[in-house]
């Protein structure tokens, strides 16, 4: 009798447990891993949306890695991720650094470098067009200057850097105080008792202790980089001359205005395998450096 009530009971939870769970699973299954296969199927085939589809074989994948474009377009696209994560992880760090001290202000500090994090896309893009604007800007009014920003091909992808890392600063110097929390303070005072400098502690106490949030902040902010979209397709569309042309904004363009699906299916596959090959670098490279990670 005790044993039919426990099966009961496990019989209940389980239920319970597939009712909170199913509605997820299922609209995972419908909304990502079913669109991924058939995009994945679709990088092998010709279609324009309209004809009939037509299998193409490799031919996708042969044209993208013989176009100079795509080579073009992914050398920006690894300019601007590189150049994003290492800046939106040092400023960050530096700032969680400085602020996890008693200073005046402190909280006022936090919620203005996080505001620009939760404020859309759209916003930003407008403020900063008028900001580098090369007729009313305030940057050319504030430095005497005449630069075309957005419309000089040396300096539009500079711009697109500078406003992603701004974006990014507050929520990646949040997780980098959460990180600073977790060290014990009595470490400190036992380097400080020594006479240790605070270089060396920052270098030989803090980044080594702090080592697992710089990880995952580095590996958080290479694979958003590299998916950036919106903020290509607001400031620039990828101009002047593809300067500011990304892998996920290029993709955009051959889906939606070119009408090549095959081609767009494969640069998203490209661009997946990329993204897959550099985080498992990063995931074995780990081990190097991060403190508590073994073989």
């Amino acid at each position: 009798m005790i044993r039919n009530c426990c099966n009961k009971t496990k019989f209940n939870k389980s239920l319970i447990f597939l009712a909170f769970v199913l509605p997820s699973f299922i609209g995972c299954v419908i909304f990502i891993f079913v669109p991924s296969v058939f995009s994945f199927l679709l990088s092998f085939f010709k279609w324009n949306l309209i004809s009939k589809i037509e299998f193409a074989g490799l031919s996708n994948y042969i044209e993208l890695f013989t176009a100079k474009e795509f080579w073009f377009i992914l050398r920006n696209t690894i300019v601007y991720a590189i150049s994003v994560t290492i800046f939106a992880t040092l400023i960050p760090l530096i700032l969680a650094s400085i602020i996890k001290n008693k200073i005046f202000g402190k909280e006022l500090y936090k919620t203005a470098y996080f505001l620009p994090f939760i404020t859309p896309m759209i916003v930003i893009a407008m403020v900063w067009q008028w900001i580098f604007d090369p007729n009313i800007g305030v940057v050319n009014y504030i430095f005497k200057s005449n630069l075309q920003w957005l419309y000089d091909q040396n300096l539009a992808m500079a711009v697109l850097i500078f406003v992603s890392v701004w974006k990014l600063i507050g929520y990646n110097m949040v997780i980098f105080l959460s990180g600073f929390s977790t060290i014990n303070e009595q470490i400190y005072e036992a380097a400080k008792i020594d006479g240790a400098s605070n270089k060396r502690i920052f270098f030989n106490i803090t980044i080594p202790l702090l080592s697992p949030t710089i990880f995952f902040v580095l590996l958080i902010t290479t694979i958003s980089s590299f998916q950036v979209f919106d903020l290509i397709y607001l400031m620039t569309q990828g101009g002047p001359e593809n300067s500011t042309n990304i892998l996920v904004y290029w993709l955009y363009k051959n889906a939606f205005e070119f009408f090549d699906i095959g081609r767009a299916s494969a640069i998203a596959y490209i661009l997946f395998m990329f993204i897959l090959i550099l985080t498992i670098i990063q995931w074995k490279l780990r081990k190097k450096w991060v403190i508590n990670e073994t073989e």
